[in-house]
């Protein structure tokens, strides 16, 4: 039997979607969904459900980002052809784009076992989803929101790559949330920083989810509650995509620190009270 039916394959589909690329983490989402449905946050099966479900999200920012996604593959080739080429922002900016994922896979495969164990704990989302607002809130607030994606460089690809980590190893802290708030203290804009949060993490969750799909179908997550969820994922997660490029042009990210803690301080409640097992 699966460990998660379609039904609540749905449901965490649509919660992905919607969370995945806003700062309030998808992973500390899913895993307290999870845990109001009963389902087992540390199951294998279900560690890897999530995983593949971001696949869905993740071909969503392809649909949506098309465009760019060729210009700069387009780039990346007649660079690797031509040495003038090479000399255009979007043949680095692939480069970077390649060479930013390399440390959270190596961290995601030393570290496997902490994160599919003690700290895929919902007391370890709770605590990081209150932390990270703090940073995002620091962030936004001392950032000079000067400098434009045209301006980024192999350092702040580096730097707002390597913070996807802090996600990885503590769910709650928030991929997105991390990315932005690393961009933003590097002063780039409110848009430049989500974009670049988006492009930075199509490879990382691309490989995620190709990672964990054997595993997920041979521990117990169905074939089918994995489209459905994915299938989900993918549309809630391309109307998500254009919602917060539009949001960020105008507001301050106030509204998802306070929703954060929020969440976070219910969280702690809910464990407290024993209504969610950690």
């Amino acid at each position: 039997m699966s460990a998660i039916s379609i039904g609540q394959a749905v449901v965490l589909g649509a919660v992905e979607g919607v969370t995945e690329f806003l700062p309030v983490s998808s992973t500390g989402h899913l895993k307290i969904v999870e845990g109001l449905m009963g389902i087992p946050v540390d199951d294998d099966a279900v560690i890897g459900f999530s995983a593949v479900i971001q696949v869905g999200a993740i071909a969503a920012v392809l649909v949506y980002f098309s465009k760019d996604i060729a210009r700069i593959v387009s780039a990346w080739v007649r660079g690797l052809r031509d040495r003038e080429e090479r000399y255009h922002h979007d043949y680095k900016f692939a480069w970077w784009v390649i060479c930013a994922t390399v440390p959270i896979v190596l961290v995601g495969l030393a570290a496997k076992p902490l994160i599919k164990g003690p700290l895929a704990s919902l007391w370890v989302v709770a605590g990081s989803l209150i932390v990270g607002s703090g940073v995002m809130w620091v962030a936004d607030r001392t950032g000079r929101h000067k400098r434009g994606e045209d301006d980024t460089s192999f350092k702040d690809a580096m730097l707002v790559g390597g913070s996807q980590i802090l996600a990885l190893l503590f769910p709650g802290f928030s991929r997105s949330g991390a990315t932005m708030s690393t961009a933003l203290l590097l002063d780039l804009d409110r848009v430049a920083a989500t974009r670049l949060s988006f492009f930075l993490g199509i490879p990382a969750l691309t490989g995620a989810g190709l990672y964990e799909l054997k595993d997920a179908l041979g521990t117990g997550a169905g074939a089918a509650p994995l489209a459905a969820g994915t299938l989900v994922s993918f549309v809630v997660a391309y109307a998500s995509i254009a919602w917060l490029l539009k949001f960020v042009a105008k507001h301050s990210f106030n509204a998802f620190v306070i929703y954060r803690i929020v969440i976070g301080v219910l969280l702690f409640g809910l464990l407290g009270a024993g209504v969610l097992q950690s």
